[in-house]
């Protein structure tokens, strides 16, 4: 299942956190306290048009994603207890050798399976693949990969060794791994509807 939301990336959690609060929108937060080495500090996502007001800002990245669901149910679906707890939010440049049509299709029909049989541990996920950029970097898309707590993100996102390597091997022919961003360690700031 697939739905259009908006994503608005954020340098600084307590903006993040006001503006999710007043859209109604779910916010993930870092779970680290200091943010300066990350691509982002929060991510708000929702589907309040007054997420578009964001456009003029130059402290926030700006997009209309495709939110897959690959594993769970679709987040606007799931209550409180249902949410995810701790998510590794990947931001995705497209390998240009195939270029963002052919990145999105590889990363949706081959690695989501692929991604699914290898961490086990994964609570939920889903793919936010960027359909326009407003503001911001130019990425390509948002993983993010849920967990039941940080210790399991950091400690168990892999079933084996092996299975880190195939992975690897399977996002170097879809992503740009040299520009694409680090992963962001993130929780729930507030559980608002989506």
């Amino acid at each position: 299942m697939s739905a259009l939301k908006i994503a608005a990336v954020f340098s600084d959690k307590a903006v993040a956190g006001k503006v999710a609060n007043l859209s109604q929108s779910l916010m993930f937060e870092a779970s680290a306290e200091t943010t300066q080495h990350l691509p982002f500090a929060a991510l708000v996502l929702g589907a309040s048009p007054s997420l578009m007001d964001l456009q003029k800002r130059k402290d926030v990245g700006l997009y209309l994603v495709n939110e897959r669901t690959i594993l769970n149910q679709p987040l606007s679906t799931l209550n409180g207890d249902m949410l995810p707890v701790s998510v590794g939010v990947f931001p995705i440049v497209a390998n240009a050798e195939i270029g963002p049509e052919a990145a999105d299709r590889h990363w949706h029909e081959q690695h989501a399976p692929l991604a699914l049989e290898v961490h086990t541990a994964m609570t939920h996920y889903y793919q936010l693949s960027i359909m326009h950029r407003f503001s911001g970097e130019d990425w390509n898309g948002l993983a993010l990969c849920c967990f039941a707590n940080e210790d399991d993100l950091r400690n168990k996102f892999y079933n084996s060794s092996k299975g880190k390597q195939r992975v690897a091997e399977d996002v170097a022919q879809f992503a740009d791994t040299k520009n694409s961003p680090r992963r962001v360690v993130t929780r729930l700031g507030g559980h608002y509807a989506v």
